[in-house]
């Protein structure tokens, strides 16, 4: 099919592109399975609501003899007993439907042998009671109009102490609408009270089971937190665990096995390539030094830059393959102080200044030449990088941590765009001295941290972890 040439005009409305927005947000997986459950009970408890509904709808007989139990119930509340003398109270929550005449509602309660005890019914009322001289049944009840709206008129007996009571009502009209109290108990008691209980349960043991689950993939999520893509040996345990979650695993050991494949690789290719450009760099170099001209010089300057590039290009694919089983107590003064006598004389050739300055010699755990080989990357980035003149200090704290510090011209701490995290241009700098340092604190559990110094000039600073270790370090 053709496309138009106004579809992709500037300013026409983007076609399958993914719609941009924050990320949404991770729901737990028992939050979402309970939000569900309670849906969906709710969606069940209505449609048996409307179940329930159109059952008493279509049977209006049944209904009106619920409310005539419920209403001969409610009256019963009254009566009392003083000796072998029975009394009755209108209850007050009744008054305004049997307390008044016209109400639409009628009531009489009675004795077995026809002793009134409270009347609200005259004389053209009574038609629809049995007289006081039938001995009343246990229940009785007939419909005085059939269908709706309910008229009927009924009665029952009720027993108190070893007297029988007999109550009678008739429903004329429902202006109240005590028919919908009725349904509404009948709802609460057969429907809503029970489902309510079976939905706790069901959600309580759908929570718990799920939560026993997960927990196998909790325990593996915090496994993997602790896995250290360049050990040989990490992978994440699939012995004992549910099939699903094992399947999981299994597939997490198989992406470290092709990461670290891929890895060793990258450190075989970068290793390669910089030991193949070494030698014919060696041979440029010796050429240049024959030729007396001053572009030979500065072509010379910038293969010692070619090489000091090739050199840190080995370094990096050297790192990953430390053993770092191998740490000991290293005294951070005595390492600084060793590197900056080391360095002073490359510094002061290159019309720079350096100082050292002590605190109380912390201790920390790892491989000298590195922490060295970090450090002289840190005084040889201020050298190259910080300007003419720039003054140079090396120190040490408490944190524990070794610093570099100049007053040269800085850096951008925000890596441009493209360039990888980690990566710091300096003055034009490749970054790749500090991303060397960067490498060697993350095989010793520590950090790299720099920022801008006041009024100019940079820090850096090789933030140790916190650990014991032995008060002598190794010499």
């Amino acid at each position: 099919m053709s496309t138009s040439a106004h579809d992709n005009a500037p300013g026409a409305p983007a076609r399958d592109q993914p719609r941009s927005g924050p990320p949404r947000r991770a729901v737990p997986l028992g939050r979402l399975v309970a939000g569900r459950i309670v849906l969906f009970a709710g969606l069940a408890m209505l449609a048996q609501l409307i179940v329930v509904l159109v059952q008493y709808g279509r049977d209006p007989q049944n209904l009106a003899r619920l409310l005539l139990e419920r209403e001969t119930g409610a009256i019963a509340e009254g009566l009392s007993r003083h000796g072998e003398r029975l009394a009755f109270q209108l209850p007050p929550e009744l008054a305004e439907r049997y307390g008044t005449s016209a109400s639409g509602y009628v009531a009489r309660v009675r004795t077995a042998s026809g002793v009134v005890l409270y009347s609200q019914c005259d004389e053209e009322c009574t038609e629809h009671f049995l007289p006081l001289d039938l001995h009343p049944p246990s229940f009785w009840m007939r419909i005085i109009t059939p269908g709706y709206p309910l008229t009927f008129a009924g009665g029952r007996t009720v027993e108190i102490g070893n007297r029988s009571v007999f109550i009678e009502i008739a429903v004329a009209s429902d202006p109240q609408r005590a028919v919908w109290n009725v349904l509404g108990e009948e709802a609460l008691d057969h429907m809503l009270v029970p489902m309510s209980l079976t939905l706790i349960f069901v959600l309580g043991a759908t929570l718990f089971s799920i939560r026993s689950a997960l927990r196998p993939v909790r325990q593996q999520a915090e496994q993997a937190e602790r896995l250290d893509p360049l050990k040989s040996d990490a992978r994440l345990e699939e012995a004992g665990m549910p099939l699903e979650i094992a399947r999981l695993a299994g597939a997490v050991n198989r992406s470290y096995a092709r990461t670290r494949d891929l890895m060793a690789a990258q450190k075989l290719f970068t290793s390669a390539i910089a030991h193949e450009i070494r030698t014919p760099l060696a041979v440029i170099r010796l050429e240049l030094e024959r030729i007396d001209h001053p572009a030979a010089r500065r072509a010379l300057g910038e293969l010692d830059e070619l090489g000091h590039f090739v050199q840190q290009l080995l370094t990096l694919a050297r790192l990953e393959a430390v053993d770092r089983t191998g740490f000991e107590a290293v005294g951070l003064d005595d390492l600084g102080r060793e590197t900056v006598e080391a360095l002073a004389p490359f510094v002061y050739e290159q019309g720079a200044s350096i100082a050292f300055e002590a605190s109380s010699n912390p201790v920390v755990m790892a491989r000298p030449s590195l922490i060295r080989d970090a450090a002289r990357n840190l005084i040889e980035n201020a050298v190259r990088h910080g300007g003419p003149g720039v003054s140079i200090k090396v120190g040490t704290d408490g944190g524990p941590g070794l610093f570099v510090q100049d007053d040269g011209i800085g850096f951008d701490p925000a890596p441009p765009a493209g360039d990888a995290p980690g990566h710091y241009r300096r003055a034009g700098g490749l970054g790749i001295g500090l991303e060397i340092v960067r490498r060697i604190m993350a095989l010793h559990g520590g950090q790299l941290e720099t920022e801008r110094d006041a009024p100019r000039g940079t820090r850096a600073r090789l933030v140790f972890p916190t650990e014991d270790v032995p008060l002598t370090p190794a010499r």
